[in-house]
């Protein structure tokens, strides 16, 4: 098979596809894979890093007023489609495949055109524009949430929910290995935080509060990430505090250790208890293939409003905390993490909600999808 995947710009849209890849590969190892973006994304660097050649389109996403980059953004998402059909031409693919962002638009509309197979996925609850631009020309619509559907009742015949592609390390980790591997007992109780890699200001303000006042108890295991932007305060900060160095990338004291980034999400996500996170679609879909309880802290920066959406359908189902980030605060926050600490039923109840919007077979799931639209 010789496929060609678009998407682009965060790690969102460019892990599902780099699992999507891999599937085929593993299926069909004799596979050509290749892969389409823009130079302003993080797949300049990603999809080298794992091995795959990428091509380039100049587009851009379009906001919803009129300025000169808007202007340019319409004008190249006409002349990007000729760019993405001269790609197409000369790598002949059997099947193009869509996982998000705007690069996505002429990628497959370029196919399309070509009569080439497509397949979308749509990996957030509310679909994005590019996903709603396609919906009329793609061959079918891979969906993570069952809710999308009322999104696009005019393409339902070509609609699938497959879930989201996540590492499979994370439906196979075993909590009690992880746990032992860090020193951390059964009984204990162990909360992870974070606001994404760069870090979100917002949410360390108010765990850097919650710590600083001793709003938890004394003891829980709290690692908490900063993000790269905010670590140097978060040293000058915490230093004074009686926190010292472990390495370059931690600060401990106690129980509670400070990163600047998480290299070992799965592993320490097996361990925890409790997440305090961001609800984009891969960090919803990495939550819940572990059956974590969550309190979901959306990013009010995002189009669409799309992460407090996502995080709403598992709010709805009994699955998760959603805190908005208007309302945030220590009080708030230190208060629902003590309800489920002290409250084991609930803890995993809320788990298990959570684990019902995980598909593990979702992988699987694609690969049938793309198999047929080649054989048809």
């Amino acid at each position: 098979m010789r496929a060609l995947i678009s998407g682009g710009g965060t790690g969102g849209h460019i892990n599902p596809a780099l699992a999507i890849a891999e599937k085929i590969k593993k299926e069909e190892k004799d596979s050509v894979i290749e892969f389409v973006g823009t130079k302003k994304g993080l797949e300049t660097k990603l999809i080298p890093k794992e091995g795959y050649e990428i091509h380039y389109v100049h587009v851009e996403g379009i906001k919803r007023k009129l300025t000169l980059e808007n202007i340019k953004a319409a004008a190249e998402a006409v002349t990007s489609v000729f760019e993405a059909r001269r790609i197409i031409k000369k790598f002949k693919p059997d099947i193009v495949i869509g996982t998000g962002g705007y690069v996505c638009w002429p990628v497959l509309r370029a196919a399309a055109m070509m009569n080439i197979p497509t397949a979308v996925h749509e990996s957030n609850a509310f679909p994005g524009v590019t996903t709603k631009m396609l919906a009329k020309y793609v061959d079918r619509i891979l969906l993570n949430f069952e809710e999308s559907k009322k999104y696009l009742t005019a393409y339902a015949k070509k609609i699938s929910v497959v879930g989201n592609p996540v590492k499979g390390k994370m439906f196979s980790l075993s909590r009690e290995e992880c746990r032992s591997k860090f020193g951390i007992g059964a009984e204990d109780k162990f909360i992870l935080s974070y606001g994404g890699s760069l870090g979100a200001k917002m949410i360390n303000e108010t765990v850097f509060d919650m710590i600083s006042r001793n709003m938890l108890p004394k003891n829980i295991y709290h690692v908490h990430a900063t993000g790269n932007m905010y670590w140097d305060e978060a040293k000058r900060r915490f230093s004074a505090e009686g926190f010292s160095e472990k390495d370059e990338n931690t600060l401990k004291k106690n129980r509670i250790e400070l990163k600047r980034y998480i290299y070992n999400m799965p592993e320490l996500m097996a361990c925890a208890d409790i997440v305090v996170c961001r609800s984009g679609a891969m960090t919803v879909s990495e939550v819940a293939s572990m059956g974590k309880t969550a309190i979901f802290i959306p990013s009010p920066n995002v189009t669409d409003n799309h992460q407090y959406k996502n995080a709403l359908v598992l709010k709805n189902a009994g699955a998760a905390e959603l805190i908005e980030e208007k309302d945030l605060t220590s009080e708030k926050l230190a208060g629902i993490i003590c309800k489920y600490l002290s409250d084991t039923s609930l803890l995993r109840q809320t788990g298990d909600r959570a684990r019902e919007f995980a598909e593990p077979k979702c992988l699987d799931k694609i690969y049938r999808e793309i198999e047929s639209l080649v054989a048809e």
